[in-house]
């Protein structure tokens, strides 16, 4: 599978809590990650549900006539109270074919705050990325420096020898959701874990 060259991102998965948090600049991010994505045309994939940030973002997104994908699986489309205003919205049996959905709709993907299920999500794309599997960007919009203890832990991996440095670095970690997007622009592929000249004593007798 080929990069994905920035001009040819027209999805993005985003990934955040199903409550607000504490904090109300977390829900101004949110909505603002959704506003962003629709002026720029592009399409969000999210968990389908109405509530917490990822509903701010999927109704920023829609009054502004944006486009919608959500996926919400069985059990949690009546906790999660599916977003009536989503242009498309996909019922799946289990969270790990909700996973696996929205990074085959996706093209790059953000994650904004949350809770247990957004780490999980984060670090499903992050070990995806190194195995090759996705191919855009990773990134952490970092409102009120929320990601910052987890940033850390990743450079505390890397420094251990359990994580290349290569993907710390291709992690796009920015403070608002305008950066974050403006950022794919630059964007380059680390390239996945164990590509020929990418394993220590690897060699390529092809």
């Amino acid at each position: 599978m080929d990069s994905v060259a920035p001009g040819h991102i027209t999805s993005v998965a985003v990934y955040c809590g199903s409550s607000h948090g504490a904090r109300s600049s977390y829900t101004r991010a949110a909505r603002e990650m959704g506003a962003g994505l629709a002026a720029r045309g592009l399409r969000l994939i999210y968990g389908g549900g109405a509530v917490g940030l990822m509903g701010e973002v999927a109704s920023a997104v829609v009054e502004k006539q944006g486009a919608v994908t959500g996926v919400i699986p069985k059990q949690l489309l009546d906790l999660e109270l599916a977003h009536p205003g989503v242009t498309d919205l996909e019922v799946v049996d289990t969270m790990a074919q909700r996973k696996t959905r929205m990074e085959q709709l996706a093209d790059a993907f953000v994650a904004l705050p949350g809770g247990a299920g957004t780490l999980e999500e984060l670090f499903e794309v992050l070990t995806m990325q190194q195995l090759g599997h996705i191919r855009g960007p990773v990134a952490l919009c970092n409102t009120d420096d929320f990601w910052d203890p987890q940033v850390a832990m990743l450079e505390r991996a890397t420094a251990e020898g359990f994580l290349q440095p290569k993907y710390v670095e291709s992690l796009i970690v920015e403070n608002s959701p305008a950066d974050v997007l403006d950022a794919f622009a630059t964007w380059s592929a680390p390239g996945g874990k164990w590509e020929p000249g990418n394993v220590p004593g690897y060699t390529d007798l092809s």
